[in-house]
């Protein structure tokens, strides 16, 4: 598994958590987009922002964890966003479980069903 944060003085410097671009070798999990989906009830966690955020951060992990990864390996996040307002409080759960190098990401302002939030990703599996 390869994994290598990309930066060059030809283009701007990340402004947030993120690596500008991403390389990355090995087998690899594809992360569908999750929202703040409570795995016991099957139904929308309601609450605020950042209950709803802290939901779907869990769930994303849960499936990094069963295909063999984590956080640490993740290369590409997108970020689904129902209001811009949140990104600063989106950025603070984000920061609870990424760590440097940080994966590529992508935020998108988008209307995602009756959720504040949603999140897919790519990340490295390890191998064995």
């Amino acid at each position: 598994m390869y994994r290598q944060s990309i930066q060059s003085d030809k283009a701007p410097k990340p402004r947030g958590p993120y690596s500008p671009a991403m390389v990355a070798a090995g087998p690899t999990v594809y992360v569908s987009a999750q929202g703040p989906i409570d795995p016991v009830t099957n139904q929308n966690r309601s609450g605020n922002f950042m209950e709803q955020a802290e939901q779907v951060f869990q769930n994303v992990t849960a499936l990094l964890e069963a295909a063999g990864s984590s956080w640490a390996h993740a290369v590409k996040v997108t970020v689904y966003l129902a209001d811009f307002a949140d990104f600063a409080k989106m950025n603070e759960v984000y920061l609870r479980y990424v760590s440097e190098p940080y994966p590529a990401r992508t935020t998108v302002h988008s209307r995602i069903g009756q959720s504040d939030i949603a999140v897919d990703c790519i990340a490295l599996v390890a191998e064995g």
